[in-house]
């Protein structure tokens, strides 16, 4: 199999289960935030944070057996912007409240038939690539470099000190996901933090050792969706002579996962919006994470998941900036 088809069928296979494991649990950051601030609910936060523990483990262990090099993902770029990834942080966590879930469970929700869902995708996709390719790129691009600071991670300190800092992490990770044991009655909640933590594990394993070819090399990713998403409707009308990507084929299978799931579950039914003002904070929702998700360099999947697993200090900003514009989003609602 050729590095094209490993990236391929990797990303499809990885999104299928990422998506039916989403569509079963409802695993998603803006569901656990909500449910937390309004009824004090820790499960579906606690499955959140036990994946992102999972994600750790096997990514920094990939790491140490040299399988991955993590210095070559956009995480661990030599610097980031000290205004941009914070603001666009903030921008996607008020969007994922306006539109009620982030770009993922988005795309869960899309494949079951709720219509709100689809246009949020679409306008979700579409700002993200004006702002990364389009008529918003050259002032992000100039915006970046005014902006720049030096990147860092805890990669960066002393072995001895890396060790006992990255113990420490996933031990507070740990202590909070077993809290009172509470997860282990919810066994969906459970089941979905260790298979979205080793699907993240598993998106850098295929990308950095599966696909790896020296004269044929490939960006080193793993699971996030904002400009996976914006690709995927580019490919969707320009696919002719272009090539499936593995962030392409992530978000197909994530929509076939969860339209599976939701078939065999008896989930498949049309939802629309109740009102034209519904619809415009929908897609003012859209918009923001599109826009947000862009700035800060991922989503609550891409940078709250799989930029945390590297360790890098960008991602603890932006992920800061998503809690924060979560916050002033659910006041909003």
């Amino acid at each position: 199999m050729n590095v094209q088809d490993t990236l391929v069928w990797s990303g499809l296979v990885i999104g299928l289960l990422f998506g039916a494991t989403g569509q079963l649990s409802g695993f998603c950051l803006n569901r656990a935030l909500k449910e937390y601030w309004q009824s004090g609910a820790l499960h579906k936060a606690q499955s959140f944070v036990l994946a992102l523990a999972v994600a750790v483990i096997g990514t920094q262990a990939l790491a140490q057996f040299e399988w991955i090099d993590l210095s070559k993902s956009i995480y661990r770029g030599p610097t980031f912007s000290w205004l941009l990834v914070p603001v666009g942080g903030m921008l996607f966590g008020f969007g994922m409240m306006l539109a009620n879930g982030c770009g993922a469970r988005t795309l869960v929700l899309c494949a079951q038939g709720n219509l709100r869902s689809f246009v949020v995708l679409l306008c979700l996709g579409i700002s993200a690539y004006m702002t990364l390719t389009g008529v918003l790129g050259p002032l992000r691009q100039t915006l970046n470099q005014m902006t720049a600071v030096s990147g860092g991670s805890i990669a960066d300190l002393p072995v001895v000190a890396q060790g006992w800092v990255v113990s420490l992490i996933l031990l507070c990770l740990f202590v909070f996901s077993f809290w009172k044991l509470n997860l282990f009655k919810h066994k969906k909640d459970l089941f979905a933090g260790f298979m979205v933590g080793l699907l993240i594990v598993a998106g850098w394993f295929s990308t950095g050792w599966l696909a790896f070819d020296e004269f044929e090399p490939v960006n080193l990713v793993s699971l996030t969706f904002i400009a996976p998403i914006g690709e995927t409707i580019q490919y969707s009308m320009i696919a002719t002579g272009a090539k499936l990507s593995f962030g392409v084929t992530a978000v197909l299978g994530v929509l076939l996962g969860s339209f599976l799931m939701a078939w065999l579950r008896k989930g498949l039914h049309l939802q629309g919006f109740s009102s034209p003002k519904e619809m415009l904070r929908y897609i003012a929702g859209g918009i923001a994470m599109g826009v947000g998700g862009s700035l800060a360099l991922g989503c609550s999947i891409g940078q709250g998941l799989t930029g945390l697993s590297t360790l890098a200090l960008s991602a603890v900003v932006a992920v800061a900036g998503i809690l924060v514009g979560a916050r002033l989003g659910f006041h909003r609602n």
